[in-house]
């Protein structure tokens, strides 16, 4: 028992330890908001999504009873709160903002109240809270690919964060090995495409930075 508990206690750790070293990729952002009292080239989208995500699978986690889901996301959650806020002081337009806020927790809410008043059955919300945390997280994944299309074409990685993609890659891996060991498809499969998507964009760090050092040798020259 307790050689087979001790593998599961490392993923948990890995899975918690990487994806808040990706929550706190958003610590430069807040640095750059109180440093320069603005939000000048911050988007407050992927905060709010962010945080939508992980109030989701604080949810699921809740529901299900997993200490690990539980702490990652309420952590997650408490610190894309804080970005918000933030934002909000220092953005001028506060309008769009609460606006963007509101529709986004309206849909939380009839969620919940979907969920609470006409799924009574343990099994079938479970079921369709997962899939539904599933389809939001691939989304997310998902949804930077106009930037690659954007990068091939520049042929500069210097919209991506290195870091960033290398917490991602740790985060998302981890999850999928967590949600393989768990027998959780909700888990697992949605953080395949944070690996795969992750690998590409190493894979253009790789070869784009050739090129820029290629470029910028050709200037000294």
């Amino acid at each position: 028992m307790e050689s087979a508990a001790t593998p599961d206690t490392l993923l948990a750790g890995a899975c918690v330890l990487f994806t808040l070293c990706m929550f706190s990729a958003g610590l430069s952002d807040l640095r750059h908001m109180q440093t320069t009292r603005s939000v000048n080239n911050i988007q407050f989208l992927p905060f709010l999504t962010t945080d939508v995500n992980n109030l989701s699978w604080l949810s699921y986690g809740l529901l299900k009873g997993d200490k690990t889901l539980i702490v990652v996301n309420a952590v997650g959650a408490f610190l894309q709160t804080f970005y918000m806020l933030t934002y909000l002081h220092y953005c001028p337009r506060k309008r769009t903002v609460l606006l963007q806020t509101a529709a986004l927790l309206g849909v939380l809410l009839l969620g919940y109240s979907y969920f609470q008043l006409l799924v009574p059955d343990w099994t079938s919300r479970l079921r369709q809270l997962g899939l539904f945390c599933s389809i939001f997280t691939i989304s997310m994944y998902l949804s930077p690919l106009a930037d690659l299309v954007k990068i091939i074409q520049t042929k500069s990685t210097q919209c991506l964060s290195f870091s960033l993609t290398v917490a991602t890659l740790l985060a998302s891996a981890s999850w999928t090995l967590y949600g393989f060991r768990l027998r959780d498809l909700y888990i697992m499969v949605p953080n395949i495409p944070g690996v795969l998507t992750s690998l590409i964009r190493l894979g253009l760090f790789w070869q784009y930075r050739q090129v820029q050092e290629k470029s910028y040798s050709l200037l000294q020259t």
